[in-house]
């Protein structure tokens, strides 16, 4: 198997990212499970505050609402912080549902 990430999808940082307090138990595929807790998400990927153990191309396995089980790599790494792309994109319609559903704050919802 090939080290690291082959992903297809070009620099997404610039995607609509949303503020979420979202504390989760990953599969990590070589250090088993890991709890994490995302910051933000956007429908292409995610960020953690708190990834000491993680490196750049890591993969895990993220239990997200509405979506299920998604596979992500890790993009970039920083401090205590990593951002994660998801193999694949979540459809828009799947994406405000997660919003609705993990977004501490109502008013920072998008309106509909």
């Amino acid at each position: 198997m090939a080290a690291g990430a082959n992903l297809s999808v070009t620099d997404l940082r610039r995607a609509a990212r949303h503020p979420v307090d979202f504390p989760v138990i990953v599969e990590h595929f070589r250090h088993g499970d890991v709890n994490l807790h995302v910051s933000n998400l956007s429908a292409h990927g995610f960020m953690v505050d708190d990834a000491k153990q993680l490196s750049r191309g890591d993969r895990v396995m993220i239990r997200l609402p509405i979506v299920g089980r998604i596979e992500a790599y890790v993009i970039w790494t920083r401090d205590n912080r990593a951002g994660f792309q998801f193999e694949r994109i979540i459809r828009l319609d799947d994406f405000v549902d997660i919003i609705d559903t993990l977004q501490p704050n109502p008013r920072l919802r998008r309106n509909r």
